[in-house]
């Protein structure tokens, strides 16, 4: 393959601690060999296609970063030598504005701050037009962030290729009481096991981030269609190539494939937010949307038959709700022993007591957290 005979670039994606397996996955299947997965991220090599196609197709990566330079340097005069010597003309054009962001572990040049002003110092004027000094995660869709990591003393350098962090899809404008990141609700579908064939039901579903990504999942739909990356801003950045990872997206999509997905919630507020995020993501006939107690669930006549109910309950810890958590978790139990016989479970959670309240065998599939709180995601599947 041509691809495979040009040159490659070393890559790391991030994720949310706990997704790593799942993102080492996903990079198999886009024929991409990771590396060894370490705590927040997978390190791999790519062509410029594939670095391309990662930001489109990855459901389960916050960002994808390129390595552009790695070096020794002890103090700020070699920093700043060695970071001179970066193609930055590669890398950044005229408009470009940038956003340091800066990490020090181990090493004589441990003041963050000096560090990203020495670097930022190193850009060549006429490179760039601005930015400067350490700035926050996120900002800005016209920043290009750049992340410089010293370890020991020596200095890797990255350019984010993804710009805005990936979970931002562009269809969730819509948000119901602490939202859950498109990210780890793609994570939540991928371990569940569901295949997108048989129904699928998220009775809690807020503004519908799950049910969203299921479908669009379902679909073959790349979550990155909808918005734009940093690369494309690279004075290095390939039209061709991109128009092609983009054209391979297009085929490798069905829009219209028959998909049964359903949401519910017992709050009016949440039920107009999900209709309204699917109407956005262009799922809107993929998805219905209930508004129904959970103990009141019913699903459509189509959605007949075993299938999969992937849930994120209330934790009780910044979202209060009346009555008893543990009610609320026995009754989601009796609602699928009783009404969906068959059904595989997945429940996102943060006490193993009220995982244990539902009834149901529960096995724990990952960890990570979800807004600082510590949670599982758990599955009945075999």
């Amino acid at each position: 393959m041509k691809d495979a005979a040009r040159p490659r670039s070393e890559c790391y994606a991030v994720c949310a601690p706990g997704l790593e397996g799942l993102l080492v996955a996903e990079l198999q299947r886009l024929g991409i060999r990771p590396g060894r997965a370490v705590r927040g991220g997978v390190p791999f090599a790519a062509s410029t296609r594939q670095v391309y196609a990662a930001n489109l197709f990855l459901r389960t990566a916050t960002r994808v970063l390129v390595r552009i330079a790695s070096f020794e340097a002890s103090s700020f005069d070699v920093l700043a030598r060695e970071a001179r010597r970066v193609a930055w003309e590669r890398w950044l054009g005229p408009d470009a504005h940038v956003a340091w962001h800066v990490s020090s572990t181990a090493s004589r040049l441990y003041h963050t701050g000096a560090i990203a002003e020495r670097l930022a110092g190193a850009v060549p004027a006429d490179v760039v037009a601005g930015g400067g000094g350490e700035e926050e995660e996120g900002g800005a869709a016209d920043v290009q962030p750049l992340f410089a990591r010293v370890e020991r003393d020596r200095v890797t350098l990255s350019i984010d290729a993804s710009g805005e962090p990936l979970y931002r899809r562009g269809w969730r404008q819509a948000t119901a009481k602490a939202p859950l990141r498109e990210t780890l609700a793609a994570a939540m579908i991928l371990a569940s096991g569901w295949d997108g064939e048989t129904p699928f039901l998220d009775p809690l579903c807020g503004s519908g981030t799950i049910a969203v990504e299921a479908a669009l999942f379902a679909r073959g739909i790349a979550p990155g269609l909808g918005r734009t990356f940093a690369f494309q801003r690279w004075p290095a950045f390939e039209p061709g190539t991109w128009a092609s990872v983009k054209g391979q997206a297009a085929a490798q999509a069905n829009p219209s494939r028959p998909v049964v997905v359903v949401a519910s919630d017992r709050d009016p507020g949440a039920v107009r937010a999900a209709s309204e995020n699917a109407r956005r993501a262009g799922v809107e006939d993929a998805v219905t949307v209930l508004h129904r107690p959970l103990s009141e669930l019913e699903l459509p006549a189509s959605g007949a038959g075993a299938g999969r109910l992937v849930a994120n309950p209330p934790y009780g810890v910044r979202v209060q709700r009346g009555g008893d958590l543990r009610d609320l978790y026995a009754t989601l139990g009796r609602v699928v022993r009783e009404r969906l016989p068959g059904w595989s479970v997945g429940l996102l959670v943060a006490d193993s007591s009220l995982a244990e309240a539902t009834g149901l065998q529960l096995t724990t599939r990952f960890r990570t957290s979800n807004g600082g709180i510590a949670v599982r995601f758990m599955t009945t599947r075999e």
